[in-house]
């Protein structure tokens, strides 16, 4: 009995030895916490202080020091150890080499609205010390969904201005020229000398295949944004070389535009294969139709008046990306091998001859050009009928193939319909029979079939304008 009252006063003991040791320890930790925090204060403070800056200091009521921020424009010399200090992540994973590439690097990012404020801030935040902010426009309301800096207090300045407030409040060292200007190819060159790397953030089509041939015939590196606007699916975002680009309209249009200009591949971009649904320009008051051509109502010729819906966090991934990918370049440890969509585009490229190989029955020529390419159907099965057969329980087919839905009409993006292969079979063989005969295929298939399909075509004609409308601006 009083061996087990001995050992349970060990183990108390015990017990309560470990639980004041395991106190002491936090309460060191924490002390050894706020002691780090005050010293690198102090340090901060005594290092901007003996370079003889004009900071103002107030003291605050919990004692902290409140640092006024730096006129722009200027740079002040900034104590090594306290940038290697906030960069210390980035050193964990890129290394001395290859920090002192990227912090050695230049960047200039054309166009700072809710791609390119998104990836200077990061191109910052990331150790990139010199960074050329290139814009024509000011920040507005509608800017604050989405604009990496942006606050109420910034309506109405210059974006440039506004990203070059919150990158000096950001990185003390970091040197900005923020030109409030517009990328011209009859002169932009000025704007992207002596830069190891261009991010396009340019909403204008023809600005930006002005910029991307520019760069691309003047061997200037360039990471190129494609259409974050009328978006919501985040797990479509990927890099791509702008030949592999998928869905994405802006991409298509731009990489046509480039093909024929004799720029086809080696332009990286980040781009979205999610192909909006339901798009509508917000709307424009009637009289500002009738002051003339829409297109010329805005600051600069052939620049968007009419605005896209946008949802907020889709640009600034966007953003993300390019900074991602130029860091990443700088450093020598580039995305070798960005992944894609996998495997599908030879699905579409297999879907595509079968495609030309049954409207050659169909027509009964030796030779047919179909008025789609692989994009095309890659937005029909993807987009469209999401991988599945328009015939019903809408399985997911073992052999997927796209066919004319009405013979009567010819074969159109809208015209176009999802079958598995044996489906596809007896749909040639019942709806353009032996005599040639062409039998409605609502009468073959029934009426909820052609709705689904009525209900598709609706959705081709939105997307067809929505292209148009990319095409335009």
């Amino acid at each position: 009995m009083n061996l087990h009252s001995h050992q349970s006063q060990l183990i108390v003991t015990a017990l309560a030895a470990s639980a004041a040791t395991a106190a002491l320890i936090s309460a060191y930790t924490a002390y050894s916490r706020e002691t780090r925090r005050k010293e690198l204060n102090e340090d901060v403070l005594k290092s901007i202080h003996a370079k003889g800056s004009n900071f103002n200091f107030q003291n605050r009521h919990d004692e902290e020091e409140d640092i006024e921020l730096p006129s722009l424009g200027k740079t002040y010399d900034y104590d090594e150890s306290l940038i290697r200090e906030q960069l210390a992540r980035n050193y964990a994973f890129f290394g001395e080499s290859g920090m002192a590439q990227v912090r050695k690097g230049s960047v200039a990012v054309i166009g700072a609205g809710g791609v390119g404020s998104w990836a200077a801030v990061m191109l910052v935040r990331s150790g990139i010390s010199k960074i050329r902010l290139v814009d024509f426009d000011q920040v507005s309301l509608s800017s604050l969904n989405r604009h990496a800096t942006a606050t109420l207090e910034d309506v109405g300045t210059p974006k440039v201005k506004c990203v070059e407030k919150a990158l000096k409040s950001i990185s003390r060292w970091v040197e900005i020229e923020a030109c409030v200007d517009i990328w011209r190819k009859e002169d932009g060159g000025a704007l992207i000398e002596g830069v190891d790397w261009v991010i396009d953030a340019i909403d204008n089509i023809q600005t930006k295949v002005d910029l991307l041939k520019y760069c691309h015939d003047n061997g200037i590196k360039v990471f190129s944004s494609m259409g974050a606007g009328a978006k919501n699916d985040p797990t479509r975002i990927q890099i791509a070389d702008i030949s592999s680009t998928i869905y994405d309209p802006l991409a298509r249009s731009v990489r046509r535009r480039l093909r024929l200009l004799g720029v086809s591949s080696g332009i990286p971009v980040v781009y979205s294969t999610e192909v909006p649904s339901d798009i509508k320009l917000l709307p424009l008051a009637q009289e500002e139709f009738e002051k003339g051509k829409v297109n010329e109502l805005g600051a600069y010729d052939d620049f968007r008046v009419r605005i896209l819906p946008v949802l907020g966090p889709l640009p600034a991934i966007f953003g993300l990306h390019a900074a991602t990918w130029v860091v990443s370049e700088l450093a020598g440890r580039p995305i070798a091998n960005p992944l894609p969509v996998k495997g599908r585009r030879k699905l579409y490229e297999r879907m595509w001859r079968d495609l030309v190989n049954r409207e050659q029955k169909i027509v009964g020529g030796a030779t047919t050009r179909i008025p789609l390419d692989e994009d095309d159907v890659g937005f029909v099965f993807e987009d469209l009928y999401r991988g599945r057969s328009v015939i019903p329980p809408h399985p997911v087919p073992t052999k997927p193939v796209l066919v004319r839905w009405d013979f009567a009409k010819p074969l159109t993006l809208d015209n176009c319909v999802v079958m598995d292969e044996k489906e596809a079979a007896k749909h040639l063989k019942t709806c353009k029979n032996e005599e040639g005969l062409l039998i409605p295929p609502g009468e073959v298939w029934g009426n909820e079939v052609e709705e689904i399909v009525e209900k598709k075509s609706e959705e081709v004609r939105k997307y067809l304008e929505w292209i148009e409308t990319r095409i335009h601006e």
